[in-house]
């Protein structure tokens, strides 16, 4: 063997032990990520037994958001907003804890506490259809849609679902008009007296307007 190929042989080795150390640590990157997406579900089911067997009684706490905030270092909205998500995994969407679930699944395409809590709350809206929840389950769990772009597929459903009276959607802009109006009285009437631009009788007159106008929105 010449000089030339021991040097491609060993400049090959090099490589090859690049790739490998490359793709070791891309495959870490992927295992660190799952476990993070998914580490509060154990978060959650230990929250669970906590409050559903009042178990923070015996530890000191006379509630359950004394003994998150206290012992847990999470605040009350915190810990009930992680409580009913993983409430409703456990109850709406099993499929998540069946084995080979979050394992099998590609790193994209698997929701995050974020994305299933805008789940939940999408579950929780009357005027939505079956057919609009799956769209929106579709998104989190096979199409790998951050929680953002979730809650503006969910927004947008609410507006289209929204049943829209006339009569109600007219009352509503002509009370805002009053209310702009009465807000542009107020404000020439303030400035009238202080500068004294126009007689006192104008400025009553401004008044009684304004108690007229009050009338109408109260």
């Amino acid at each position: 063997m010449t000089v030339v190929d021991l040097s491609i042989s060993k400049r090959q080795e090099e490589l090859n032990k690049t790739d490998y150390v490359g793709d070791t640590i891309r495959q870490r990157v992927l295992d660190y990520s799952k476990a993070f997406k998914t580490s509060w579900v154990g978060l959650g089911q230990a929250l669970y037994a906590v409050y559903e067997d009042k178990l923070f009684h015996g530890w000191g706490h006379e509630k359950f958001e004394h003994y998150t905030e206290q012992e847990v270092g999470l605040k009350k909205e915190v810990a009930t907003r992680l409580l009913k998500t993983y409430i409703f995994l456990e109850g709406d969407e099993p499929a998540f804890f069946k084995e080979g679930f979050v394992e099998e699944r590609e790193v994209s395409r698997l929701p995050g506490y974020d994305e299933l809590n805008v789940l939940r709350l999408a579950k929780g809206k009357k005027e939505l259809t079956p057919e609009d929840y799956n769209k929106l389950k579709k998104g989190v769990f096979e199409d790998g849609k951050y929680a953002g772009e979730v809650r503006k597929d969910l927004s947008t459903m609410m507006k289209e679902r929204a049943i829209v009276d006339p009569e109600q959607e007219r009352e509503d802009r002509n009370r805002a008009a009053v209310k702009k109006l009465i807000s542009s009285i107020k404000t020439f009437k303030k400035d009238a007296e202080s500068l004294k631009l126009i007689p006192h009788g104008i400025v009553e007159e401004a008044d009684e307007l304004l108690e007229k106008l009050q009338s109408q929105i109260d």
